[in-house]
């Protein structure tokens, strides 16, 4: 498969999934070629993770060291993207689900991209100027979708129930909480 139509079939898969349609993971094989291709999405995404952080900067201000906040930053989200793939594989086999782990991650890849660009556009109305209540009603209905869309994605294409799904939700936000909490304290915010 082409770069370009791994893309597109990534794309549409997330997209599927985003709404709540199950065939979404249709357009994922269970091979670890697929799986492999996938990690394309941490490419596709990073101009919305970029664009977060400079949404963060102008609400909160610039940090005092800018080139350093950036590669503390990109290194983090590196560090980030695949160490949930690392950590998710064998709790994927502890859930009994090793042979979907493929198909699984490719799900999780792709609709990275998905909730990262929802909580871009969640981010617009600070920028236009309106009130703190919509800024914050678009950042809480984003988060809160972005958090389903992962969950929904992790529940089909594992086969696994909602609570198991959550664990596995749980195990990324785990993550992401280690990992901003040392971009914190290594930036002296």
């Amino acid at each position: 498969m082409s770069a370009p139509s791994a893309v597109v079939s990534g794309l549409q898969a997330a997209l599927l999934l985003a709404r709540g349609r199950p065939e979404g993971v249709r357009h994922l094989d269970n091979d670890m070629g697929v799986a492999a291709r996938s990690f394309w999405a941490a490419g596709v995404a990073l101009p919305a993770f970029l664009c977060l952080r400079l949404l963060d900067w102008a609400a909160d201000g610039a940090p005092l060291n800018p080139a350093h906040a950036w590669a503390v930053d990109l290194l983090f989200y590196v560090i980030g993207w695949a160490g949930y793939a690392v950590l998710s594989r064998p709790l994927a086999a502890a859930l009994g689900r090793a042979a979907y782990w493929p198909r699984f991650i490719a799900a999780w890849n792709w609709c990275n991209v998905v909730q990262y660009l929802l909580l871009v556009l969640a981010g617009i109305p600070v920028l236009l100027g309106a009130p703190a209540w919509i800024d914050q009603t678009a950042g809480l209905v984003a988060l809160g979708w972005a958090l389903w869309i992962e969950w929904f994605a992790v529940r089909v294409a594992l086969d696994v129930s909602g609570v198991a799904a959550f664990g596995m939700v749980a195990l990324d936000i785990g993550i992401g909480l280690v990992l901003s909490a040392t971009t914190g304290a290594m930036l002296g915010s």
